[in-house]
C-alpha cells in the first residue's frame, strides 16, 4: 500500500519544508495523516548532526548503535546512561531544525516503569532531547504510558529488537509465521495504546509492516521492513559507507567515506614523510 499525499503545503513537510523552529511529534503526527514519508538517520555528535540537519532530515537518534560503530563494542548491550546523555547533548547542541530522538540503553528501563521515568528525565533535562526511545511492545507498554503521562514523548521499536541479541543469538528477522505476526501486531498495538507517538520496525517481513503501518494511527519507521512503511532510519555509518566489513541486507550506501577519509589519511601521511606538508602557505613568522 502506497501513501497518498493529501496536502500540497509543501511548507509543512518534514523534508524541505519547517526550517523556521524545530520540529515536533505533532509535526509527525500530521505527516502520517498527509501520507507524507520522511527520513531519519542517527547522530552521536555534533559535527555529523549539524551537517545532517543542514541536509534537511526531520528526525535524529542518538541511538544505542553507537556501541557498535563509534564507541567500539561488539554490540548496543555495554552502552551506558552517561554515554548515552553525553553523546545526545552534543547532538542537541549541533542541530537547530531536527526532531533529537534519545536511546533508553539496555538496562535503563527493563526494571519498572519508575527507573525508566527517571533515566528519560535524564535524557530529556540533561541532554535536551525532545523524545526518548526503548524496545518492546507489550512488555514495555507500561513503561510508555508512565512516560508519556509524564509528558515525555516516546517512540517505540519492536520486531528486532538489538538489546535482546543475547537471547536471539543473533539478528533474526522478526514476525514470520502466523504466531510470530500476531505477536508482532499486538506488540505494535500495544505501544499505540500506551501512547507513544511513532514506532520503530525492525527486520520485519515487508508484507508485515505494511500492515502494521496500515492499521496504526501513528507512524511506522522501517529497518529492514520493507517499503511501506511511514519512514525509514538508517544508522549514518552505514549508510555513508564508514562501517567496516559486510553490512546488512537492508543497508544501501550513498556514500564511501570511509575510503575517502582513508585515502586522506594516507595523502597527508605521504606529504609529511616527503616533506612536502607544511608549506610556507602554511606557515607563520
Amino acid at each position: 500500500m502506497t501513501h497518498a499525499v493529501k496536502t500540497s503545503d509543501s511548507s509543512k513537510a518534514l523534508y524541505g519544508g519547517i526550517t523556521s523552529r524545530r520540529i515536533t511529534v505533532r509535526d509527525i503526527a500530521a505527516a502520517k495523516e498527509r501520507g507524507e514519508k520522511w527520513p531519519m538517520l542517527t547522530a552521536y555528535d555534533a559535527m555529523t548532526a549539524s551537517v545532517f540537519d543542514q541536509a534537511g532530515i526531520p528526525v535524529l537518534l542518538v541511538g544505542d548503535s553507537m556501541g557498535n560503530c563509534h564507541l567500539g563494542y561488539e554490540s548496543t548491550v555495554p552502552v551506558t546512561m552517561d554515554e548515552i546523555t553525553m553523546l545526545s547533548a552534543a547532538v542537541v547542541r549541533g542541530t537547530k531544525r531536527a526532531l533529537i530522538v534519545g536511546d533508553l540503553p539496555f538496562g535503563a528501563y527493563q526494571e519498572s516503569a519508575v527507573q525508566a521515568l527517571r533515566n528519560a528525565t535524564r535524557l530529556v533535562k540533561e541532554a535536551g532531547v525532545t523524545a526518548v526511545k526503548l524496545e518492546g511492545g507489550e512488555r514495555s507498554a507500561h513503561q510508555i504510558e508512565l512516560l508519556v503521562q509524564a509528558g515525555i514523548p516516546v517512540m517505540a521499536h519492536v520486531g528486532l529488537t538489538p538489546q535482546s541479541v543475547n537471547a536471539y543469538g543473533g539478528y533474526p528477522v522478526q514476525g514470520r509465521g502466523e504466531e510470530a505476526a500476531q505477536q508482532l501486531l499486538r506488540d505494535a498495538k500495544a505501544v499505540q495504546d500506551a501512547g507513544a507517538f511513532a514506532v520503530v520496525l525492525e527486520l520485519v517481513p515487508a508484507e508485515l509492516a505494511a500492515e502494521v503501518t496500515r492499521i496504526l494511527h501513528i507512524p511506522t519507521v522501517g529497518i529492514g521492513a520493507g517499503p511501506e512503511c511511514d519512514a525509514q532510519v538508517l544508522v549514518w555509518t552505514d549508510m555513508a559507507g564508514m562501517t567496516q566489513g559486510r553490512v546488512p541486507r537492508f543497508v544501501k550506501q550513498y556514500a564511501q567515506l570511509g575510503e575517502a577519509l582513508g585515502n586522506a589519511a594516507r595523502d597527508f601521511a605521504a606529504d609529511v614523510v616527503g616533506g612536502a606538508y607544511p608549506t610556507e602557505a602554511h606557515s607563520f613568522h
